[in-house]
């Protein structure tokens, strides 16, 4: 068992966090003595979770829906709604290098005046009608 401070500590982290991811459901402490929270090797497992998943783009809301979900199939489903996201944002990342990559080596004198420039800017805009 340790203490706030040491789980905290371990990982990095401010107590404040902990104490947060605690009021939001995400954390429980095996006990307090003392008065003290009191953690174990699966709290640390938890922290590695919630540190990963919000790595990987997951909000607390998504965490706490993840952890409280009451089938393994359920939990997946968070996943798949992120791992969705992740390759919109991914996508989309690789449009902004694709810009970025012409406009630092565009030989015009403004890369915003360049043909080339100007339609793959219309490619990545939204069509209407």
């Amino acid at each position: 068992m340790f203490e706030i401070g040491e789980l905290a500590g371990r990982f990095g982290l401010a107590t404040h966090v902990l104490r947060h991811w605690e009021d939001e459901g995400l954390l429980t402490p095996a006990g307090r003595v003392g008065g003290r929270r009191q953690y174990d090797e699966s709290h640390a497992a938890r922290v590695v979770m919630i540190q990963r998943a919000k790595a990987a783009g997951l909000s607390l809301d998504q965490i706490r829906r993840m952890f409280a979900a009451p089938s393994g199939r359920e939990r997946k489903q968070v996943l798949v709604e992120q791992d969705a996201a992740l390759d919109d944002h991914i996508r989309q990342a690789q449009e902004s290098k694709r810009l970025i990559a012409h406009a630092l080596t565009c030989e015009a004198p403004d890369f915003t005046e360049c043909p080339h420039f100007q339609s793959m800017i219309a490619e990545l805009s939204p069509r209407t009608g």
